[in-house]
């Protein structure tokens, strides 16, 4: 389900290119270098953090917000699952189902993701929940708003029908800046892949209250589910997420972050909200472009950005050249809290991620610091040594050992050696969560790790009887073109 603010644009993302800039704040910096001994750097807690804790944190992380700011590098105590902010016009998040996606006699505008030519056209629709746009081919096409499933600061997301053919879409809602183009719109056109969820087209609307404002709506494929309700089911049980499960949504997620990489695009909010599933197919997509941008080498960009939780260090550290590697960063922590249960970095602002992160990883080394930015030349974290993985991960070591023991090694997603398990799954970890922008692994080199092993046994089936999905290892010429190294090709296809 689109819920926890699923597609919902938290930054204000109809800036043109040369708006999302920014400079290295030093004062902030020196805030963060200043309060960071006063701070308690103590053994890792986080197998202690129960569900409870996290379902509190997560509730208010999760409500609609329109946190404010003037300076996007300033370190502020925005929880946690929310993206970074900027002042500005928010929708109604008490918007209900009956409000109307389109008034009357509006010129609506839609371009299919398919690169055909735009069609306009003038359309009249009743002040309700029907709306009307033109479709393809320029016919007509209803969409009835089912209810409200996500909202926020910056859009709602419906669920909608299409009255013609009955059926499920999501409509996402968003605030048009008249202005500039919406870069998520124009991201999402370029998008084709099985592992990103589809644009199925876009028409604009005018508002309920304000004739003068101008929304736009994206109509995207519907899918029932997020990692992150699915991490909580698990959690709320006192259970984890299965081992095949882990495995088959990373290696969709690194398909995906791989998929639009290739493209020069950096998603920058990976995030299991972010993470659309249907449980029964086991099949993933990524969603909710509003933060993705094209990133091109020297040009600045701005640091402020990404989900707390998931944000790479050197966003910490407010680089602006960063590159798709915080892609990286956050994909490793979506594999962390699919193991875990929990976010893996539970800081509560910027400054307490990154203690947070110094608690597991040990705190980074002038080379690393350097890496991440070179501006901080001359500044020395107080020697932390890391916390051991196998201790951050014992719980599901056990949980592992149990379901080997119980299943005894049958087809049901726990027939791997649990010390094997544990071992692949600290090693790729380990190397998806590097301060060192550049010594993280690529995502293509990852689908190549051991870890996945699993999916390529011939015929494994998820535990609920149902096999792989079909498209997981058919790879287009655009997702090959990031290979390095041929040789892996083989490493990556299922055995034969």
């Amino acid at each position: 389900m689109y819920n926890n603010n699923s597609f919902i644009n938290n930054n204000n993302n109809n800036n043109n290119s040369n708006s999302n800039t920014n400079t290295t704040n030093n004062n902030n910096m020196d805030n963060l270098i200043n309060n960071f001994n006063y701070l308690q750097i103590g053994n890792n807690d986080k197998t202690n953090r129960s569900y409870n804790n996290y379902q509190s944190s997560s509730k208010s992380t999760t409500t609609s917000t329109t946190t404010t700011t003037n300076n996007t590098n300033n370190i502020t105590n925005q929880p946690g699952n929310e993206s970074p902010t900027r002042k500005t016009k928010s929708i109604n998040s008490k918007q209900q189902p009956s409000t109307s996606l389109v008034n009357s006699s509006i010129q609506q505008q839609q371009q299919p993701n398919n690169n055909s030519s735009t069609t306009t056209t003038t359309t009249t629709a009743a002040a309700t929940s029907t709306t009307s746009p033109p479709t393809r081919q320029g016919k007509v096409v209803s969409y009835s708003a089912v209810k409200v499933i996500g909202n926020g600061s910056f859009g709602v997301v419906f669920l909608a029908k299409v009255q013609e053919t009955g059926d499920i879409v999501a409509i996402k809602k968003v605030l048009q800046d008249k202005r500039f183009k919406n870069r998520e719109l124009q991201v999402m056109k370029t998008l084709s892949h099985p592992n990103v969820v589809e644009l199925k087209n876009y028409f604009y609307s005018r508002g309920d209250r304000d004739p003068e404002e101008v929304y736009l709506n994206l109509v995207l494929e519907y899918v029932p589910d997020t990692v992150y309700r699915f991490c909580m089911n698990y959690a709320k049980h006192n259970s984890y997420v299965p081992s095949i499960y882990v495995k088959l949504f990373v290696f969709q997620l690194l398909r995906s972050v791989i998929y639009i990489h290739s493209l020069g695009i950096c998603h920058r909010d990976i995030k299991p909200q972010n993470l659309l599933i249907d449980p029964v197919s086991g099949i993933l997509k990524l969603c909710d472009f509003g933060n993705a941008k094209q990133l091109k080498e020297g040009e600045p960009n701005v640091s402020y950005i990404c989900s707390r939780y998931y944000r790479a260090p050197e966003l910490i550290f407010q680089s602006t050249k960063y590159t798709c590697s915080v892609d990286v960063w956050s994909c490793g922590c979506v594999m962390g809290e699919l193991m875990l249960g929990t976010p893996l970095f539970q800081g509560e602002s910027s400054v307490d991620q990154l203690v947070e992160i110094i608690k597991v990883l040990g705190a980074p080394s002038k080379q690393d610091i350097l890496a991440m930015n070179k501006n901080y030349t001359e500044f020395k974290f107080p020697q932390v040594k890391p916390n051991p993985w196998d201790q951050v991960f014992a719980d599901r070591f056990q949980f592992l050992q149990r379901n080997y023991q119980a299943n005894n090694g049958s087809n049901s997603g726990s027939q791997i050696d649990p010390f094997i398990e544990m071992n692949n799954s600290v090693d790729l970890i380990t190397k998806l969560l590097q301060y060192d922008p550049k010594r993280r692994i690529t995502p293509m080199d990852a689908l190549a790790h051991p870890f996945f092993d699993e999916l390529r046994i011939p015929n494994v089936k998820l535990p609920n009887g149902k096999p792989l999905p079909s498209h997981l290892f058919i790879f287009s010429d655009q997702e090959w073109s990031m290979l390095q190294n041929q040789d892996l090709k083989d490493s990556i296809l299922p055995r034969q």
